[in-house]
């Protein structure tokens, strides 16, 4: 068993990482501020599950003494803690340089001069390939599609750090990948699509199938930006954490590399033209909506990844269908009704998990 470190282990994707190493047996400290709407109930969520099989230290990852010592015999470090709105970004671009780019370079040399050569994961974002406005675009009825790129976008596509919040987690998706090159510290980047699952408090700003849902649920207003043919791959979080099993276990391979981890072109969806339809369907009845023709700052029309690398290098490919995954969060919406309401009801923006 091995001594594990989590980074905003009490987040959406953290909380069920946490869930399954600690359940495995491993000893795994969560490192995170609680600052995120949701994160205090996903850690009554690990206590009621695991008991004292974690540990938690509560600190920001901009304190770089806190950093240190947490890290301390770590012999896997899982970096997830982030501030992860664009719109978040945009309004306060030093927190967010603060908490993505130099969290993360606190935690790379918290790695570095640990006595023990970490396996370091990186979770950054399809966000580092900015808008993608070279990308030529073929528009059908429901959805915008790639003329030129039937299998996603590559990890070989050029680099092009849109918003802050781009700018933020590039430097750290570059900081992590140049640490294995210069320092030979066993880092993986894993360049995350839209992630979904049980455990997440989706918001207007971060983590559209869950505010969605959650919405229609509630009966909050919903506001679709654009005209909501945009296109994202979809990702179960129990495939993602498949995935980051499987880097690990394959460490030799996967030191230095990056990966696209998304859905791929046969679990994608439009946000409203074609998800629309789906959640009316769980529903059982018509959700209404309004449009605003406003487009969010870097804002894809598609981003779709192509996964073939990681395909090709652990074996991996995502199992669980969006109709699948997303009738299952509505199940965890629908039973969990009363505390979402209780957590999101203030309807707050995302704010950083870190």
């Amino acid at each position: 068993m091995s001594k594990i470190l989590v980074t905003g282990g009490a987040g959406f994707i953290g909380s069920n990482l946490v869930r399954q190493l600690a359940g495995a047996g491993h000893e795994v400290t969560v490192y995170d501020n609680l600052a995120r709407s949701g994160a205090e109930a996903n850690l009554d969520w690990l206590r009621g599950t695991l008991g004292h099989r974690f540990r938690l230290v509560r600190g920001d990852v901009r304190d770089w003494e806190t950093v240190r010592q947490a890290a301390v015999g770590a012999e896997r470090i899982y970096h997830l803690a982030a501030q992860v709105a664009v719109t978040t970004s945009v309004a306060d671009p030093r927190e967010d340089f603060e908490i993505n780019a130099l969290g993360t370079f606190n935690l790379l040399e918290a790695a570095r001069t640990a006595a023990n050569d970490p396996i370091f994961v990186y979770a950054s974002t399809n966000k580092v390939y900015g808008g993608m406005e070279e990308v030529a675009i073929a528009e059908g009825p429901t959805r915008y599609r790639y003329r030129d790129h039937p299998a996603g976008v590559s990890e070989d596509a050029p680099l092009d750090f849109h918003s802050p919040y781009g700018c933020s987690k590039g430097a750290g998706d570059q900081y992590t990948r140049d640490y294995a090159r210069i320092y030979g510290l066993r880092t993986v980047v894993f360049r995350q699509s839209c992630i979904y699952g049980p455990r997440q408090f989706g918001v207007e700003d971060q983590g559209w199938v869950a505010h969605l849902l959650i919405a229609a649920t509630l009966g909050w207003p919903i506001t679709i930006y654009g005209d909501g043919k945009q296109v994202r791959d979809l990702l179960h979080v129990d495939d993602l954490l498949r995935a980051y099993e499987l880097a690990v276990q394959d460490i030799d391979t996967t030191a230095g590399r990056v990966y696209n981890l998304g859905g791929g072109p046969d679990f994608s969806l439009s946000i409203w033209a074609e998800f629309g339809p789906l959640l009316e369907e769980l529903m059982d009845r018509p959700v209404p909506i309004h449009y605003s023709t406003d487009w969010r700052p870097g804002d894809q029309k598609v981003f779709v990844a192509d996964v073939r690398r990681a395909e090709r290098d652990l074996g991996w490919r995502p199992q669980i269908s969006p109709q699948e995954g997303i009738s299952g969060l509505h199940q965890w919406v629908q039973a969990n009704r009363d505390l979402l309401a209780r957590v999101l009801g203030h309807r707050d923006p995302a704010s950083p998990s870190h």
